[in-house]
């Protein structure tokens, strides 16, 4: 009788959750995630008991066990908000990060055969990028796909891939504004195509089906200080898009966007929404001129030296846009020193040898 296949990096990957309630949607994910290591961080009321299904092989953190973990350096973890889930990042031993939020289903492909988006991630991260020149026919490394006519010789090694950004079928990921004015709106669209997003570009970066080398990239996926106690939320996964798309950019690292879809399946209230962004609408037309405008140097070989890097340029130029980001600021270079103290052997991680090519 055949056996089944071994999972891909079956003992390489984490699965990192966030969660306030019961992990019943894991259910429908038990063909795909159950040979996987699961990091539970759970939000808000530590005190809260959460059901997770029989068979997963889990870790479950609550804000008293993050307290512990880190002691005063946890005040970088936000509270109240999905960018807790940057702890599991952090506390994780493997190589591959893959993370989900508890509302996202397995989606159907148009054939009608489910979708099994971590496969496809983990696919998406073992293939190169190619982010110095476009490739017209996407991603050159799939079945049925190469290189087209014009694509120099020179760049089709590509380089490796540190991230990997999934989409959403049903409900889109909008600001609160466009849910207002479209709040019937779904996405429908079932677009076969993997794309890196090419140097210098940068872009919004959704937390709810992400995956990343964490030994790439994973000190730059710090989420930010949102929610409770704090004039912003639902930018956490953007503020870390955006660092980790200039040190990508800064180290010659890949990001890819596209497949897999996830199914979104509840729409978030977009008057809640609107009080948590409406600081962060206004503040984004500040932050992405400077995100496109920083600029790091030669001595930054590591991922941990660019965000240094990066934090400082938010501290000058941004602490002048409000308050809040020289706490942010401040927050950044906690998260770093607290992610040294927990991967001593990792702490300053390899420099790469084609970084700093700006």
């Amino acid at each position: 009788m055949a056996t089944a296949p071994t999972p891909l990096l079956k003992d390489e990957l984490d699965i990192v959750i966030p969660t306030i309630r019961n992990l019943d949607f894991l259910e429908m994910w038990r063909p795909f995630f159950q040979p996987y290591h699961l990091i539970i961080v759970q939000d808000g009321d530590p005190s809260k008991t959460i059901k997770v299904p029989d068979g997963f092989d889990y870790e479950l953190y609550n804000r008293n066990d993050i307290n512990r973990v880190l002691g005063p350096k946890a005040s970088c973890i936000s509270f109240k908000d999905s960018a807790c889930r940057c702890f599991g990042y952090m506390v994780s031993k493997k190589k591959y990060i893959y993370t989900i939020d508890d509302d996202c289903f397995v989606a159907k492909d148009p054939s009608g055969k489910d979708i099994n988006a971590l496969e496809q991630h983990i696919k998406n991260l073992l293939c190169p990028s190619t982010p110095f020149f476009f490739n017209t026919l996407y991603d050159p490394y799939r079945d049925g796909a190469d290189f087209v006519r014009g694509y120099p010789f020179s760049l089709r090694e590509g380089v490796p891939t540190a991230v990997s950004h999934g989409l959403w079928l049903n409900i889109p990921d909008y600001d609160a504004p466009t849910q207002l004015v479209k709040p019937l709106e779904r996405n429908t669209r079932y677009v076969d195509a993997i794309m890196t997003i090419p140097k210098g570009t940068l872009f919004p970066m959704c937390g709810m089906n992400l995956a990343f080398n964490r030994e790439l990239i994973g000190p730059a996926m710090y989420f930010g200080l949102m929610g409770d106690g704090q004039p912003i939320g639902r930018y956490d996964d953007m503020w870390a898009g955006w660092c980790i798309k200039v040190i990508c950019d800064h180290l010659g690292l890949g990001v890819k966007t596209g497949l897999p879809y996830i199914w979104h399946s509840k729409a978030s209230n977009p008057f809640v929404n609107l009080k948590k962004e409406y600081k962060g609408i206004y503040w984004q037309e500040e932050l992405i001129p400077f995100f496109q405008s920083v600029a790091l140097s030669k001595d930054c070989t590591t991922v941990q030296k660019c965000y240094i890097e990066i934090s400082k340029q938010v501290k000058a130029k941004l602490g002048k846009v409000d308050d809040y980001f020289n706490k942010l600021a401040d927050a950044m270079v906690t998260w770093i020193e607290a992610w040294d103290e927990l991967n001593p052997s990792g702490a300053k991680s390899a420099e790469l040898p084609n970084g700093a090519t700006k």
